[in-house]
């Protein structure tokens, strides 16, 4: 099977390619600018420096590739950078992601598409699969106009939707929530973390293991995929600083309306992953679990 992998330069991006080539898919990825893949230089990778909001790039792309899958990753995540500038959201989580559905029509390829718990509105939490939407913030609106897309495309399709990914890349990239915390603390900054938002933090190679396993069972639907322990995000700090041997104190409790940032958060999201447990066999490994795999 070829597999082409969007965003491949990001966190998610890098854990899955490895986890593909490992299990001797041929995956080619795309992402913005040179790869960050070490894999780069291993049989069965490929790479294209591409950017999916140019309609006939990355149509034109997809046509000339053939995979017989698709897993789109690729999207602008950053919340509050949503809330500010929402043209360019729109046009790489909704525009791109109806490029990647065309293009995937012409070669009838699967398509498995990468979403977030911020397309629910966080009163509920944790949620189902069956649950009904309603994002507070531009970016998880943007992200369920494009799962609307994908359901509606005709194509054999997947979302596994996420929450709150934390890990390490083969790779630098972008920086996560436990690596910003173990940044901070090692430069003995205080920092203000949230006490009245809940999530289930997610270990990337769980979710990579994840969309393998959709992959493999040919699964088709909405999947949860996080992990199961509800945390606030001062709770993930406390226990960040603890595996690192930082000094806790610097960790301040904080309520949402004191931290000003451009985004409505979701007060308490979560997953329910029942149906991914029974139905793919998903199995995430705890937060603390999830420190040791990455950082020893």
């Amino acid at each position: 099977m070829k597999i082409l992998v969007t965003g491949a330069n990001g966190l998610l991006g890098q854990t899955l390619i490895m986890q593909l080539l490992e299990k001797k898919y041929k995956v080619t990825g795309t992402g913005r600018g040179p790869t960050r893949l070490v894999a780069a230089a291993l049989e069965g990778y490929t790479y294209m420096d591409i950017d999916i909001t140019d309609g006939p790039a990355i149509s034109g792309f997809i046509v000339e590739e053939k995979p017989d899958l698709i897993v789109h990753a690729a999207a602008m995540t950053q919340v509050d950078q949503c809330e500010l500038n929402k043209q360019e959201c729109y046009n790489v989580n909704v525009t791109a992601t109806r490029f990647i559905i065309d293009a995937a029509k012409i070669v009838g390829a699967k398509l498995v598409y990468v979403s977030t718990d911020f397309v629910f509105d966080g009163r509920g939490g944790p949620y189902s699969e069956e649950d009904v939407p309603a994002p507070v913030n531009y970016y998880g609106s943007t992200k369920l106009v494009a799962e609307h897309a994908v359901m509606e495309s005709g194509l054999h399709w997947a979302i596994a939707r996420t929450i709150l990914v934390y890990g390490t890349s083969p790779s630098a990239g972008r920086v996560n929530i436990v690596g910003w915390v173990k940044a901070k603390l090692e430069q003995s900054l205080p920092i203000n973390m949230v006490t009245d938002q809940v999530r289930t933090p997610t270990f990337v190679k769980d979710l990579a293991r994840g969309i393998v396993l959709i992959i493999e069972k040919d699964a088709t639907g909405i999947y949860h995929l996080s992990g199961e322990e509800q945390m606030t995000p001062y709770e993930m700090a406390v226990e960040t600083a603890r595996f690192f041997g930082l000094d806790t104190s610097l960790v301040k409790e904080s309520a949402s309306p004191d931290i000003r940032q451009p985004a409505i958060r979701p007060p308490k999201t979560g997953f329910n992953i029942g149906k991914a447990k029974k139905e793919l066999g998903f199995r995430p490994v705890s937060f603390s679990e999830g420190l040791r795999d990455a950082f020893t």
